[in-house]
């Protein structure tokens, strides 16, 4: 058998990442073969990765990257069990090489990085898990943004349509742009507009209000009335379009784009919106 030397194990350990030990190990067991002890340290992350397939993965990053362009860009969440692990630089670089290939490859890659988990795994030694991403590319004129916010704890990307090319430089629009970014990350909206509420989600609203209202004793013939203003609050709450503007909230985001195509002279609308947050 050929002596394992520090060399020899810290050779190996730049090549996976993996801690002294576990490298020391791996070269015992084939005679200090290099390629038989990374399979084996790889075989050791998919080991840990199925032990641990039942722990809760809440920690971790939220990131954005954008193409040099600027017309594409991805964001990814990935996970992990602990705040501890979400914070070392190991994980964070895995977690920015995520993002990049969804930029690169599109939002399914969980069956094309199965190696590069499999290797997280076995150097953190906790499930690690790419929850979620998403690619936005955009198509005719306007600007697509990306903002995360607490360090990754919330991130959005908002695709924002103009109709003419020299808007796209316009300061206003810009700004609008950006402000909408951060009116999603603070405001949390669940749709873009009112159509794209589900009817079932609009009915239990009004269940929830019913049974409000006759709790309350409240005669039939004005009910009709009363629902229709608690569902046009409800849409104010969970409608981007709808909702009070977080900078100046005696105005909505309707407001605002009509105001930024003024000043514009040109037509704008919200094509579409992502936002994540951490775990949830």
């Amino acid at each position: 058998m050929a002596e394992i030397t520090v060399a020899m194990i810290n050779d190996l350990r730049k090549q996976t990442s993996a801690g002294m030990m576990d490298c020391k190990k791996a070269l015992n067991e084939t005679g200090g073969d290099f390629d038989a002890a990374i399979k084996i340290l790889r075989e050791k992350g998919a080991v840990i990765q199925q032990k641990r397939a039942d722990k809760e993965s809440k920690q971790g990053i939220i990131n954005a990257v954008a193409s040099d362009d600027g017309r594409t860009l991805a964001m990814a969440e990935v996970n992990t069990e602990t705040d501890f692990v979400a914070k070392t630089d190991n994980f964070k670089n895995f977690a920015l090489d995520v993002t990049r290939r969804v930029l690169a490859d599109g939002e399914d890659i969980n069956d094309k990085m199965v190696e590069e988990l499999k290797t997280i795994v076995s150097q953190t030694g906790e499930n690690v898990k790419i929850r979620r991403a998403a690619r936005m590319m955009l198509e005719g004129n306007g600007k697509i943004e990306s903002y995360i916010h607490m360090g990754g704890k919330v991130g959005v990307l908002v695709e924002v349509n103009c109709g003419k090319a020299e808007t796209e430089s316009n300061g206003k629009f810009e700004q609008l742009v950006h402000d909408l970014t951060l009116q999603i990350a603070a405001a949390a909206p669940a749709y873009l507009n009112s159509d794209e509420v589900p009817e079932k989600v609009i009915e239990a609203e009004k269940d929830i209000y019913r049974n409000q209202l006759k709790a309350e004793n409240k005669p039939e013939n004005i009910m009709d009335n009363i629902l229709k203003g608690k569902i046009k609050k409800f849409f104010s709450e969970v409608c981007l379009v709808d909702q009070p503007f977080v900078k100046e909230p005696k105005v909505s985001i309707t407001d605002i784009l009509k105001a930024c195509e003024k000043e514009c002279d040109d037509t704008i609308a919200i094509k579409r919106f992502v936002r994540f947050q951490l775990g949830a």
